[in-house]
């Protein structure tokens, strides 16, 4: 997680997290808690937290905007492991909680 990743946690806070259900830990070859998911499909689950309103991933802990990390960093998803920092829908969740855009060089 980059240092501006764990003083922000907007994407936990902004998006559902849905991921194919063979990388929870039910599957011989997840990672993913299944304990900390929950179905959305016979294909897809989702991070706890993620599908209600307001959205907070189960797994994130801190203050978003301040100080934050992911208590299952090493066995996040796949969308988590893919969500860049500074790009389009990092910018428009940072937004959404009053943080400026990362601005990329």
């Amino acid at each position: 997680m980059s240092d501006v990743c764990q003083s922000c946690g907007a994407c936990c806070a902004s998006f559902r997290v849905s991921f194919y259900w063979a990388e929870t830990d039910t599957h011989p070859m997840g990672n993913v808690p299944a304990h900390l998911t929950r179905k959305v499909n016979d294909t897809y689950v989702c991070m706890q937290g993620t599908e209600q309103t307001p959205v907070r991933c189960i797994a994130l802990q801190g203050e978003v905007g301040k100080s934050v990390g992911c208590q299952i960093y090493a066995l996040r998803s796949s969308t988590c492991r893919e969500f860049e920092a500074g790009s389009d829908i990092c910018n428009q969740a940072r937004q959404k909680i009053g943080l400026p855009p990362i601005v990329l060089v």
